[in-house]
């Protein structure tokens, strides 16, 4: 059961409506990094949780993003202040209205279809999607995620911050993005207190395989450092001589029935190519400056339809 608190968990104090910063802000709301997809991935992660501690904290940081939102959405709701009464009453000049509807983002579609009000929309009017909860329902994948969610929501923060000079907006982003940094915390508290948490599940790594880094992107630019070398990597740049790594011939295969494989070899009697043929195709009907090299056959030993139609020209009737 949820009881609402009428006082928002941080002041919101806007200097003046700004329609085009209340659809950035919406990114926070309803975008992928945003509190609502927070509040949702910590609340589905905490229902499912069966060790009582990470279940107390992830329900206390869910119903937290809760408030976070309804802050972020006050926020919005302030920039877009007055926006519904001016197009409702027809208060400005059509040309007004107009300008002031456009003046960028998505502010339009905030003024017109949502009469100012947060929309659970990204700052571009995408609609907000469950897919953004991304929980898998182990708590060492989870955690790392949850820190990801976290850090990636403060860089959203901070960028949003950026972008205004208004004092109280300033003040109450800050506030959020620093919550991010509070979450992050406790959610790497949660992660290493589990013992033996990496890596994520149950099964083992093969270990064969555990310590071995692939240098796949070769040439200008090949750096060392502690994630791809020294003791405890076996690094490997000769990538063709080591293929495949299990030691097999590199191909796949399958087992097949006496009936799948007759049926099998009959489906590729029937569409295999002809390696010796050249026919002429539409490109090399239709082909023109810039065509490139296409087929001859048909075409009087021209090398495209172009060097035919001329040859053709050239001709002297009998």
């Amino acid at each position: 059961m949820f009881m609402h608190n009428k006082r928002l968990q941080y002041t919101v104090r806007v200097s003046q409506p700004n329609p085009v910063l209340a659809s950035f802000l919406l990114e926070q709301f309803g975008g992928p990094d945003g509190e609502l997809a927070a509040a949702m991935r910590y609340f589905t992660q905490g229902l499912g949780e069966d060790d009582p501690g990470r279940k107390d904290m992830l329900l206390d940081i869910a119903t937290e993003e809760l408030s976070h939102l309804e802050v972020i959405g006050s926020i919005v709701a302030m920039l877009n202040k007055g926006v519904k009464a001016e197009l409702a009453e027809g208060a400005m000049s059509e040309a007004e209205l107009y300008m002031k509807m456009g003046a960028g983002g998505d502010s339009h579609t905030q003024s017109i279809l949502y009469g100012g009000g947060p929309s659970l929309t990204n700052s571009s009017g995408v609609p907000w999607s469950g897919a953004y909860v991304d929980s898998r329902g182990d708590p060492t994948c989870d955690l790392r995620s949850n820190i990801a969610a976290e850090s990636r929501a403060k860089i959203v923060y901070e960028r949003l911050i950026n972008i205004t000079d208004d004092p109280g907006i300033k003040d109450a982003l800050g506030f959020l993005m620093t919550r991010e940094v509070a979450h992050q915390k406790s959610f790497e508290k949660a992660l290493y207190s589990i013992r033996d948490n990496f890596p994520p599940g149950k099964l083992p790594g093969l270990e064969r395989f555990a310590s071995t880094y692939v240098n796949t992107s070769q040439g200008e630019g090949d750096l060392e450092g502690a994630w791809n070398s020294g003791e405890q990597w076996e690094r490997v740049d000769d990538i063709a001589a080591n293929l495949p790594f299990d030691g097999g011939n590199g191909q796949a295969t399958v087992q097949l029935s006496a009936d799948q494989l007759a049926i099998a070899q009959a489906l590729a009697k029937r569409t295999m190519s002809d390696p010796q043929a050249t026919p002429t195709t539409g490109a090399d009907l239709g082909a023109g400056p810039g065509a490139g090299r296409t087929s001859d056959e048909d075409l009087g030993g021209a090398a495209n339809m172009q060097d035919a139609v001329e040859q053709a020209r050239n001709l002297t009737p009998a």
